[in-house]
């Protein structure tokens, strides 16, 4: 099977609770961060699935509160068009092969993000983050609960 696992439904596949880790460190300064919370991907009347990320981040030893918002609709083929909670896009996600790389501009910066999916119960993003005042890498590793 190689190293990734094809998912031949996307939303299929995410539906459910997951246990969230995430490294963030900014390349720039050497600042470090983590993440660790859940995420929820629950059924919408509307079809596709409402993601919501909630857990506490670290940042420089400060600990606060985090949480966000993603709707990931039913695309062709099995793949999903993953919007922000207002409705904006963000990006498309194609993991029939296991993997998928997508990009999102953002004002000056660009964000890229690569999905990989490890076994039936465990993915992972790395998001790289370039821009003129930002140089970042957000690592972070779902494993499904329950």
């Amino acid at each position: 099977m190689g190293e990734f696992w094809p998912v031949p439904d996307v939303l299929a596949y995410l539906a459910g609770r997951w246990r969230v880790t995430r490294s963030v460190r900014d390349l720039a300064s050497g600042a470090k961060g983590e993440f660790t919370g859940t995420t929820e991907f629950r059924e919408e009347e509307s079809g596709g699935l409402l993601h919501h990320e909630s857990g506490t981040f670290v940042w420089q030893g400060v600990a606060r509160p985090a949480e966000r918002t993603l709707r990931f609709l039913p695309g062709p083929g099995g793949t999903a068009d993953v919007r922000f909670a207002d409705g904006r896009p963000f990006h498309d996600l194609d993991l029939t092969s296991g993997r998928h790389v997508a990009d999102h501009p953002c004002s000056a910066d660009l964000y890229r993000g690569e999905f990989t999916v490890l076994a039936a119960d465990r993915w992972r993003t790395v998001w790289q983050v370039r821009g003129p005042a930002k140089d970042l890498v957000l690592s972070t590793g779902y494993a499904r609960e329950g």
